[in-house]
């Protein structure tokens, strides 16, 4: 940890994006103290904590709040630039802004999504879980992702960073969780054609790896 401390503060932009980190930071480590408290508890302290932020936010529910807190995308996109040099205020928002909450969002629920079985089985909580129906969950991710789509594009090398999240997508869905269970397996494929050919492209290049591997 120390050296982590040591190494941020030499970049040269790392007063300039430190309020935007421990904002991320806040989130990330709030969630983990929610979701790891007794089970009967957890849904409630995670309500009310959403509650405290939804000011805050765009129209999301508490589960997907939760799961926007739980990536760390947002961290590692700051001090990256930061150790290109000094930034403005406008620049740091944009981008915290770009990962935090769409694309933050999107990569957590992919995890989640994969890792439904393995919870199910250990009476884990899943934000999966809590949408209404399948058909509900497809287009809250199909929405995730156009919205993620969106604020990448308001980032410097945007392109960068889209590859980033179709990779994501597409590293998530070819993982032998989803190729092993006929239902996700299923439910991955209405996601791969809703990323397009990029994320098609990534998908067969994960799935040819993973079986040669």
């Amino acid at each position: 940890m120390f050296t982590c401390q040591e190494v941020l503060q030499e970049l040269p932009g790392f007063q300039d994006v430190q309020d935007a980190m421990h904002q991320l930071a806040r989130y990330y480590c709030d969630l983990q103290v929610y979701k790891h408290v007794e089970k009967s508890k957890r849904v409630e302290l995670l309500q009310s904590w959403f509650a405290e932020h939804e000011h805050e936010l765009p129209p999301m529910t508490w589960y997907e709040f939760s799961a926007c807190a739980g990536s760390t995308l947002g961290i590692f996109c700051l001090a990256a630039y930061a150790s290109r040099g000094r930034m403005n205020a406008e620049d740091v928002n944009v981008l915290k802004n770009g990962y935090f909450p769409w694309t933050q969002g999107l990569h957590i629920m992919l995890d989640y999504f994969i890792d439904q079985e393995e919870d199910r089985l250990e009476d884990d909580l899943n934000f999966i879980f809590y949408y209404e129906s399948e058909e509900q969950m497809i287009q809250r991710f199909r929405y995730l992702r156009e919205k993620a789509e969106e604020s990448i594009r308001t980032l410097p090398d945007w392109r960068f960073h889209q590859l980033i999240n179709k990779g994501l997508i597409a590293i998530y869905l070819a993982d032998k969780k989803v190729q092993e269970d006929k239902e996700l397996k299923k439910t991955a494929k209405r996601f791969i054609r809703f990323g397009g050919l990029p994320t098609a492209f990534f998908y067969l290049n994960s799935w040819v790896y993973r079986q040669t591997s």
